[in-house]
């Protein structure tokens, strides 16, 4: 005798229309291990299983969306999509979590810090007043002297401190092989917090392309990707951010959008699911995904190009939205691979996440440094200088975390290192 369904609690709501992938799950518990606040806090609640299991309940109205416990522990979930990579069954893990939010947020407002930090990602004008700020006390060394303060505070400044570049730049004539065919046209999606924090990365992503024969152009009024938005539950920001971008890229005329921000690239593919049931926008959105690249994609297609000497050992932790978002684990090592001498250290659960997940670590400082404290010891355990991750948060998270620990290592885009390497190369 075939079950039936219960009818939906929850018709029309974000949830809703993911009870498809919530089917999916069978319950196997393959996800238990991958999840990182699983691991951490051993709850079953806070497992990808759990959680879907509370997520199902929602929509068959055994428990309603302004329970206490279902917020807490979907707010603990950090978004890392790890389980996605181990689940046997393809369970969209990511959707059901941004829908869930978004479902829950109907019934109860996103914490204050969020909805701040949201808005100010929306507003360009008031976000670089904040961005020169930050960069101002980084320049004094106060992020630094701030650092070691404790709590939110502290770890803030130590984030901050964090993005000073933590390898010299050089210029160089990026230029590709004489006679070498133009690969593609190449727009750069710019970042809030690479472009506000991370500007020389942006400017060395730029060259690195161009050596390897992608011609890179702008793109103007582009927007946040709305990634932060999307994993907070406001589905509604994150949307309008999505169209205002679809527009800016399409203007371009570049055949490629180019990510260097491994969370932002994991959003600008999923602007197709976004716009879904946006019958004006679907089109454009779903051609729009389809024309994303990470850096690290484009420049494995190329090859690359072989740079000069970087005689420095370094390890890497990818990030969960490139390695299990994008799913993409063999390019970031191709491009490493380009550069002669340099020495990768392997590092122990490199899968694992960081615990930067966004805003996460502002909304739930105490799993987030639950979850950081292991990475730290494993980075630690390998004796490199250098940890490549190729997210700004991450970085960010990483190096709050090594600073913290009296580390002197430093966190480094894995594009700054190939720059170097090109840059190391040129009379």
């Amino acid at each position: 005798m075939t079950a039936t369904r219960a009818a939906c609690a929850l018709p029309g709501s974000p949830l809703a229309r993911e009870i498809p992938g919530m089917d999916a799950c069978v319950h196997c518990g393959f996800c238990l291990t991958a999840c990182p606040t699983y691991l951490a806090l051993e709850d079953e609640n806070d497992s990808p299983r759990g959680r879907i299991v509370l997520m199902r309940a929602l929509v068959e109205g055994t428990l309603a969306p302004t329970d206490d416990a279902v917020h807490e522990h979907i707010a603990r979930c950090l978004g890392c999509r790890a389980c996605e990579t181990a689940c046997p069954s393809g369970v969209p893990y990511g959707q059901l979590l941004e829908a869930t939010r978004a479902t829950l947020a109907q019934s109860r407002p996103l914490p204050l810090v969020a909805r701040v930090t949201l808005r100010l990602f929306e507003r360009p004008g008031a976000l670089r007043v904040v961005m020169l700020l930050a960069r101002m006390i980084r320049g004094t060394g106060m992020a630094r002297l701030f650092a070691r303060l404790p709590g939110r505070f502290g770890f803030a400044n130590a984030m901050l401190a964090a993005t000073a570049r933590a390898i010299p730049a050089r210029a160089y004539a990026a230029e590709p092989a004489r006679g070498a065919p133009v690969r593609a046209r190449v727009a750069l999606l710019d970042g809030c917090v690479m472009d506000g924090l991370f500007a020389p990365t942006n400017a060395a992503t730029r060259r690195v392309l161009a050596v390897n024969g992608y011609c890179v152009q702008a793109a103007t009024d582009q927007r946040c990707c709305g990634a932060l938005h999307a994993h907070a539950g406001d589905l509604a920001g994150a949307r309008a951010l999505a169209r205002a971008n679809i527009a800016a890229f399409d203007s371009s005329g570049a055949e490629v959008v180019c990510a260097n921000a491994a969370g932002c690239g994991a959003a600008l593919k999923a602007y197709g699911h976004w716009l879904d049931d946006d019958a004006a926008w679907r089109g454009r959105a779903h051609a729009f995904a389809a024309r994303v690249r990470d850096a690290s994609e484009l420049l494995a297609d190329a090859g690359p190009v072989i740079g000069g000497a970087l005689a420095v050992r370094v390890t890497c932790d990818n990030p969960c939205h490139q390695q299990h978002g994008q799913r993409l684990t063999r390019q970031p090592a191709q491009l490493l691979a380009a550069i002669p001498q340099l020495t990768v250290v392997p590092l122990t659960d490199a899968d694992q996440c960081c615990g930067a997940a966004g805003i996460y670590n502002l909304i739930e400082p105490a799993t987030s440094n639950a979850v950081l404290a292991p990475k730290i010891a494993h980075i630690l355990s390998t004796g490199a200088p250098l940890v490549a991750t190729g997210n700004p948060g991450c970085l960010m998270q990483l190096g709050a975390g090594l600073h913290r620990a009296g580390s002197a290592s430093r966190v480094v885009h894995p594009i700054d290192l190939l720059d170097a390497s090109y840059a190391a190369r040129s009379p």
